[in-house]
């Protein structure tokens, strides 16, 4: 049994004298509801529970610490707020996933640092949050010496006090599943994942609530069809007057935030370049029929196979022809870099907006390899969960208009770039053999955009000869792969 001893604390109000008792264990400190309060000149009272204010390493029924929004990296000072996965009173682990917020350049998933109860959320859904602003209030048990500001709170018995978190474990789920369950009062915690390595599924939850309520929806009633009545043959119908139509909508403001801004501040420095374009029509008809016989060994390692992979690869072959086309101008155009990475964008449509992620070191990968890894781009991209890293560092671009509609473009550079690519939709077209005979053809038109200060006509149209050669005849990049 705990040793203890019996501090004594006089307080004198007047000629009122009270005195607290307080016990004190080996690791922490507790302030109990005193047994018998003596006082001089007044009655008996019910002590009431005291409020204490301490700056301590120790806690005396929980620790209250501002968990602030810390650093995210690349100069970002603001994020807004465009999910919360936790509310006001929920139990959290270390690692367990906070909110989701937005910057002008990625979506980043913040997570907690303690274990503990959420105290406050400090913000609302769309809010602008503040990098080194508090985020939420979380109350923890952890002991630890910080420079936390310790929040004043009244103090608890331990029977009102419940804690359901369970430490150790993490609950994996994605953050529609956390935001079903929040929505429906359900702890993750109580619900058996079946997904991969106990992850729970959006299955799990509805089962889950199933079972919690027994609701189960019942099949809807076959409607009667009810045959209209005669209608007499001699009956005269009214003339219908015709009236105005009345519109109720209104107008509305939206300020530019996210992908947006990064869009408004990118097309702005755009401006700046002197463009010139050069277009021209590629035949894919032995593309076509190498990519249909590659796609069920693509498909037989869980890879969908496009013709972007091939459009990107035969650029990098290009560029290491014409380096100058894969390198970057400072703001005033004095100085040129050659990049020697071939990191080639590919811009893509999504709920956010226009985002360029970018594949990475085009010229050591294999086609096989860049298709994985337009893979897994496309599939964060579509969710909102692409990261910095991808949408960064970029030094060539190519934009796949042609998956949406059209055949030409006059696509826009993005600085510091130097060179960009819009692709038109693949078309069943006639065209002329050597032997002057019809053929059934695929065709794709190219527009490219190039800085008119560092990249002459030639030099576009030397580029995209060798590129349309690469992708007419495939098998001719065999002979230029390392």
């Amino acid at each position: 049994m705990a040793a203890a001893r019996v501090l004594r604390t006089w307080s004198q109000n007047a000629v009122r004298l009270t005195c607290v008792r307080y016990f004190q264990t080996f690791n922490s400190a507790r302030v109990l509801k005193p047994k018998c309060v003596c006082s001089v000149g007044y009655p008996l009272f019910k002590y009431s529970q005291p409020r204490h204010s301490l700056r301590t390493a120790a806690v005396l029924q929980g620790q209250v610490v501002q968990f602030k929004l810390s650093d995210i990296g690349e100069g970002i000072r603001e994020v807004t707020i465009k999910e919360w996965y936790v509310k006001e009173g929920d139990t959290v682990s270390q690692f367990d996933s906070i909110c989701e917020v937005q910057s002008d350049k990625a979506s980043v998933t913040i997570t907690s640092r303690y274990d503990g109860v959420i105290k406050r959320l400090y913000y609302n859904l769309d809010d602008i949050a503040y990098v080194g602003k508090p985020l939420i209030d979380i109350e923890t048990e952890a002991l630890k010496d910080s420079e936390e500001d310790v929040v004043e709170t009244p103090a608890v018995s331990h029977d009102e006090h419940t804690h359901q978190e369970i430490k150790g474990q993490k609950t994996l789920a994605t953050p529609a599943v956390r935001r079903l369950a929040m929505e429906n009062n359900i702890k993750l915690s109580e619900v058996v994942g079946s997904g991969k390595d106990g992850r729970i599924l959006k299955e799990d939850i509805l089962s889950f609530l199933e079972k919690q309520t027994g609701a189960i929806l019942p099949p809807s009633p076959k409607s009667e069809i009810t045959p209209p009545p005669p209608q007499p043959k001699d009956r005269t119908f009214p003339t219908p007057i015709a009236k105005p139509p009345v519109f109720t909508g209104k107008d509305r403001t939206e300020p530019v935030t996210g992908f947006q801004k990064a869009m408004v501040k990118t097309m702005s420095a755009a401006l700046k370049i002197p463009h010139f374009g050069y277009c021209d029509e590629i035949d894919l008809t032995q593309l076509v029929k190498l990519r249909e016989e590659l796609k069920p060994v693509a498909l037989a390692r869980g890879i969908k196979l496009s013709f972007m992979p091939f459009f990107l690869k035969a650029a990098s072959l290009g560029l290491l022809q014409f380096p100058i086309l894969n390198a970057s101008v400072d703001e005033n155009c004095q100085n040129i870099t050659y990049k020697a990475s071939h990191n080639i964008g590919i811009a893509m449509d999504t709920e956010l907006g226009l985002i360029v992620p970018n594949v990475k070191n085009v010229q050591v990968r294999s086609v096989f390899e860049i298709a994985m890894e337009l893979n897994r781009l496309q599939k964060l991209g579509s969710s909102g969960q692409l990261g910095t890293t991808d949408l960064t560092g970029g030094t060539f671009t190519l934009s796949n208009i042609g998956s949406i509609g059209g055949t030409y473009a006059k696509p826009v550079i993005l600085p510091p770039e130097v060179a960009i690519g819009a692709l038109g939709a693949i078309k069943a077209l006639p065209r002329f053999d050597q032997k002057g005979d019809v053929y059934k053809a695929q065709i794709m038109n190219v527009s490219w955009s190039a800085d008119h200060r560092v990249i002459d006509g030639a030099t576009m149209s030397r580029f995209s000869n060798l590129w349309k050669s690469y992708l007419e005849n495939p098998a001719f990049m065999l002979l230029d792969l390392k």
